[in-house]
């Protein structure tokens, strides 16, 4: 993932944690905030709760690689939050579970946001 592709600034995260909807799932809880800016940007979050520092940094490589292959339109803040039961979970429940809740929220090229989610 390249770096104008991440969130990294505490403020870019702040604001999508009050600005953004929730998109919830057994794994991640998904925030996608509409932005001016001609890319999407992401940030990952995985608690302390979830596993130690190599089940956290796992489950966050995992993610940068199912977010670079899913068709992503431009203009998003997008922040995912891995849940406990994240860190069992094989890579293809990863992609699947990431790509419906990135479907749900209207971020996918193609796809429009819902109301229930």
């Amino acid at each position: 993932m390249r770096p104008e592709q991440r969130l990294r600034q505490r403020g870019d995260f702040d604001a999508v944690y009050r600005r953004a909807r929730p998109y919830r799932s057994d794994l991640f809880i998904l925030r996608a905030l509409r932005t001016d800016l001609p890319s999407s940007r992401f940030g990952f979050t995985v608690r302390q709760a979830v596993g130690n520092a190599v089940a956290r940094n796992r489950i966050k490589r995992r993610l940068r690689e199912v977010v670079s292959a899913l068709p992503i339109s431009g203009g998003w803040d997008v922040v995912v939050s891995a849940r406990v039961g994240a860190a069992e979970a094989d890579y293809q429940r990863l992609r699947m579970t990431v790509s419906d809740l990135m479907a749900k929220a209207g971020v996918l090229n193609g796809t429009k946001r819902t109301s229930t989610g």
